[in-house]
């Protein structure tokens, strides 16, 4: 039985030694391979056109193309290509304009690096990749009113039947739908069927804006049998 292959990732950063050591942290797990770098966002753009990968890391700020502006053109022109911006504390506002770009997820370039290699999987899985800082610091950001926010959120997800919600909670926690199949004990499509019928009663545009309001509400992970 032949190996599976290893996960494709382009990892675009104007800075050279932040790349180095992405790098690095990728290259030592066998089943990720880095097949590109690009130092601005044209140039990320270009060469996920050409190598097609699993995954695109994207810094944020870059000469030419932004990351936001890149994440826009390759959702159009790539959209199998998995996303996730690399991002800092600095960068608040940045990360709630991209929620709307199709970017499945937000990691901290100061994080832990098992959080990036985790990251990498679920994106390239299905799933939405939120460090919890991350969401904690998005969620400040979008509103001053948290507590009216939280009821908001609450209020969003009331009229969804108890499986969906149990479903929004994993998703806001991270799963991807095959391990939200398995922890429901139901089939993958199921979950599928469950996550595109949510989306679309809250006119959410992807699974991590899904995560957020799941974060708002404070329903991330909760009321799950862990079983």
């Amino acid at each position: 039985m032949s190996s599976p292959q290893p996960l494709r990732v382009l990892l675009a950063d104007d800075e050279a030694l932040l790349r180095a050591g992405v790098r690095a942290i990728l290259s030592a797990d066998p089943g990720i391979e880095v097949v590109a770098e690009a130092a601005d966002g044209r140039e990320a753009v270009d060469l996920t056109l050409r190598h097609r990968p699993d995954v695109a890391l994207l810094d944020i700020r870059m000469p030419r193309l932004d990351g936001l502006q890149a994440a826009e053109e390759l959702r159009r022109t790539v959209p199998d290509t998995a996303l996730i911006m690399l991002t800092t504390f600095s960068e608040d506002a940045y990360i709630a304009r991209a929620l709307g770009c199709g970017v499945g997820g937000f990691l901290l370039k100061s994080g832990d690096p098992r959080e990036l290699l985790a990251g990498v999987r679920a994106v390239a899985d299905g799933a939405a990749c939120l460090s919890p800082e991350v969401a904690r610091r998005v969620i400040d950001r979008l509103g001053p009113d948290r507590l009216g926010r939280a009821a908001d959120a609450r209020a969003r997800l009331a009229p969804l039947t108890g499986r969906e919600r149990e479903v929004v909670a994993l998703v806001g926690a991270g799963l991807s739908n095959a391990e939200i199949a398995a922890r429901l004990h139901v089939v993958e499509g199921t979950v599928k069927a469950h996550v595109s019928a949510v989306l679309g009663r809250l006119g959410l545009k992807n699974r991590v804006q899904l995560a957020i309001l799941a974060y708002e509400a404070g329903e991330a992970g909760e009321g799950v049998d862990a079983g």
